[in-house]
């Protein structure tokens, strides 16, 4: 006789973990990152940080950021262009004095050429960072001022300049540019303004 083996259901994959969207990082959250970054003498990570920040790139491109692509010679640009990788599609973005000083620095001290990766891996074998190092790289970022960890991703890099700049101007097309997103329903959708605006309009209601 055969013997029945009960069938016991598997966890579902997101038992117990937070998914959703990434939070963005506040103002105070990027100056608390910074300053650690500054204060430990990181200049790779600092470099990064704040390049990620301005470029709101998503992770498969930031990592494979050239010297070429952001600067021309040892001169970085104000504002760069990149063709993205999910879309085809070309989305530029600006790079404001404080991050073009810490690139500056970074590429001088490394002697980096126009063809250069920025962010070289530290594997062996490997030529640029992968998702998997920046991920890491993020984590202990917002580990490092106490944040909770499951709450933030590579994406939360991305999203934080486009939610601070929304909170400040309510323009949903800028931002919709800036991100390199041709529908402005998935802006809304990504930024999670509905939401945000909805819980806002009830902050201000007492009752």
């Amino acid at each position: 006789m055969y013997q029945i083996i009960p069938c016991v259901p598997k966890p579902s994959w997101n038992k117990g973990k937070l998914v959703g969207q990434k939070r963005p990082l506040k103002l105070e959250e990027i100056w608390s990152i910074r300053t650690r970054l500054d204060i430990s003498n990181n200049q790779r990570e600092l470099t990064m940080f704040n390049l990620a920040l301005d470029c709101k790139l998503r992770a498969c491109d930031f990592i494979k950021l050239k010297v070429r692509d952001i600067a021309h010679g040892i001169t970085v640009q104000s504002r760069a262009m990149l063709v993205q990788q999910k879309t085809g599609k070309p989305v530029q973005f600006e790079i404001t004095p404080k991050t073009r000083a810490t690139i500056t620095a970074w590429i001088k001290s490394n002697g980096l050429k126009s063809d250069d990766y920025l962010f070289a891996s530290r594997v062996k074998n490997h030529e640029h960072l992968s998702t998997r190092q920046y991920a890491r790289i993020v984590k202990r970022w917002v580990s490092s001022i106490g944040l909770d960890t499951t709450a933030y991703r590579t994406h939360t890099m991305r999203r934080t300049k486009a939610s601070l700049i929304y909170k400040k101007t309510k323009n949903l097309r800028a931002v919709q540019i800036l991100l390199g997103q041709s529908k402005l329903k998935s802006t809304v959708r990504y930024l999670g303004v509905e939401v945000d605006d909805a819980l806002e309009l009830s902050e201000n209601i007492d009752i």
